[in-house]
């Protein structure tokens, strides 16, 4: 088991998990540090919410949010940990990439063929909408490093969301599957939960279980708890038989 941890930092007035929080650049650079810190292996800066019910914003305004964050977290980062950058608009793509951005995250099928050639002329890697890979030549898919996003959450509902999860193994056989289920609606469905930001242990719960059945990321708020949770998998997984009783601690 490989998952990679990309860390959200949404740079947004609006989002249903945290809008506001990181909405000024120096707090969203501050927030990125600290999820690097952590131990992210991507971070993903998004300008535009896509919350149920959110406004679509253009690109000009998207891309004033997400300049000066991305200016100042390139400098600080120094390449070290991959910048993506969650957008459809093939403007902010164009224009992320060119100020050191290594991803584009890509919700909407209906720019993927063109945020692909995009991401082939720069050499990035992109994550596009499971249902989208239809829509792009085989021969750039083989040029462009992507990841498949089975979309949870995305006008579905519990049922379909968990259906979409159970896909993951499948999935997993046509490309690497990055999934964002943080912080989303199943979460709160499945725990029963109703208090906001007392499902830490679901979405861990869900997190673990994706990178068990083959994804190759998951998108997390919570970084550090993801972190030490797939370290543990990782480690059980991997060589149970080295975890003796005696190395265990006694209370």
């Amino acid at each position: 088991m490989n998952c990679k941890v990309m860390g959200i930092v949404n740079v947004t007035p609006d989002s249903f998990s945290d809008g506001g929080k990181f909405f000024r650049p120096e707090e969203a650079v501050r927030r990125a540090l600290n999820m690097i810190a952590e131990g992210a292996d991507i971070i993903d800066l998004g300008g535009e919410s896509t919350r149920p019910g959110a406004t679509p914003i253009g690109w000009q305004e998207e891309w004033a949010r997400l300049e000066p964050v991305l200016k100042a977290l390139a400098a600080e980062n120094t390449g070290t940990v991959p910048i993506s950058i969650d957008t459809y608009h093939p403007e902010t793509a164009e224009r992320a990439l060119d100020l050191g951005a290594a991803i584009i995250n890509c919700v909407f099928g209906g720019t993927v063929p063109r945020l692909f050639e995009i991401c082939e002329r720069k050499g990035a890697e992109i994550v596009i909408p499971a249902l989208s890979l239809g829509t792009v030549p085989i021969e750039t898919r083989r040029t462009v490093p992507y990841y498949l996003d089975p979309m949870i959450g995305f006008g579905t509902s519990r049922e379909e969301d968990l259906e979409l999860l159970r896909s993951i193994p499948s999935l997993a056989e046509k490309g690497r599957v990055l999934v964002g289920a943080s912080r989303k609606r199943i979460v709160k469905k499945l725990t029963g939960e109703k208090l906001t930001g007392k499902n830490l242990g679901g979405n861990i719960g869900i997190a673990v279980w994706c990178a068990m059945k083959g994804a190759s990321a998951v998108r997390v708020h919570d970084v550090r708890e993801t972190v030490q949770a797939l370290k543990v998998a990782a480690a059980l997984e991997g060589n149970v038989a080295a975890i003796s009783e005696g190395d265990c601690p006694r209370d």
